[in-house]
């Protein structure tokens, strides 16, 4: 069976340093993946003359599937996001990062397993702000039924597939009624309309929701959420587990997925060999179980499964980077990666 392209976004700072480590694990895993690298962030500013390219899009939209590494926006002169256009562009209108506790790796909790589901393209993300008077700036949040309806549907049926039991609805309805309002009505209404008895639904108030999670964790099973709390909670959530560098991440629409590694570009960093690639490799898996199960390619689900055996064995014997606790580099924690696998 030929090998199957996924395009490769390297990204700004350490993101073409960890995507590096990513390509010899895959290599050392024989996974059946071609790399098809493209650019976005101020790579393709320096390369293209813009953050986001168009070939770039277009070749997402050809092939349905990316692995993006961390991409800086330019402060100022009118870019605008490269996350938000990339989602916007693709109509990846669902984020999901999973969050678990990883042996190795001690925190202040264990056990925790929580899925945050976050509705990517509306809310105060829209990116409709004015300044209505010198030093008066509005910004607008767009809350739809059609929206809304689309990735409750999404997220229950995520959670069907995947066997989890309960979903947590957040939101401030208390205080925006109307938008947030509209939010959880049609969460409900979807959770009644599709048949979902099979998993518990509950609301719970923003504010409330996150001092019940640092008091407990392990109370959650999923959250689904708008745009922001989603932004907000998925990093918070990642903070139980050790932070942004062990938490992976994905953007799904119906015709396209896009992985990605969940922190930032660190220029601070870049060059030196130290970042850690967990969450683009973890990243990278989920990647490869998404074209096992939702694209037919049952190839991918034998590399998927032996990388992240791998990471966890390298972990829970103490083979870490330094910001986790350990003493390797970028590259000496792929190795550590690649001799687990072989």
């Amino acid at each position: 069976m030929s090998d199957h392209p996924v395009v490769l976004i390297p990204g700004d700072g350490i993101g073409p340093e960890i995507a590096d480590a990513v390509r010899r694990i895959f290599s050392a895993a024989k996974a059946p993946v071609t790399w098809l690298e493209h650019h976005a962030g101020v790579t393709a500013l320096e390369k293209h003359g813009e953050v986001l390219p168009e070939a770039t899009l277009q070749a997402i939209r050809t092939h349905r599937i990316a692995l993006k590494g961390p991409c800086t926006t330019p402060v100022g002169g009118g870019f605008r996001s490269v996350n938000v256009s990339l989602r916007k562009g693709l109509d990846l209108y669902a984020a999901v990062r999973p969050i678990r506790s990883l042996e190795g790796v001690p925190t202040r909790f264990e056990n925790v397993d929580i899925v945050v589901l976050r509705e990517n393209t509306e809310g105060l993300y829209s990116g409709i702000e004015n300044e209505v008077a010198p030093g008066v700036v509005t910004s607008l949040k767009v809350v739809t039924d059609k929206a809304s309806r689309r990735f409750a549907r999404w997220g229950f049926a995520y959670c069907r597939k995947r066997g989890r039991k309960k979903v947590t609805a957040m939101h401030k309805a208390n205080i925006m009624k109307m938008g947030d309002g509209l939010f959880i009505r049609c969460s409900r209404e979807e959770h009644k309309a599709g048949g979902f008895t099979d998993i518990e639904y509950e609301e719970v108030i923003i504010d409330a929701g996150c001092m019940r999670i640092v008091q407990d964790p392990t109370r959650f099973d999923v959250l689904m959420l708008e745009n922001l709390y989603g932004d907000v909670l998925s990093d918070l959530c990642a903070g139980l587990v050790g932070g942004l560098g062990v938490a992976p991440g994905a953007n799904l629409g119906d015709a396209c997925a896009v992985f990605e590694a969940v922190h930032g570009s660190a220029p601070d960093i870049a060059g030196k060999g130290v970042a850690n690639p967990l969450s683009l490799l973890m990243s990278s898996v989920m990647m490869l179980n998404h074209m096992a199960h939702e694209m037919g390619l049952s190839d991918c689900k034998a590399p998927a499964d032996a990388i992240k055996n791998a990471y966890n064995r390298a972990l829970a014997e103490g083979d870490k980077t330094r910001d986790i606790g350990g003493n390797l580099g970028t590259s000496e924690f792929a190795d550590a990666i690649v001799r687990r696998l072989s």
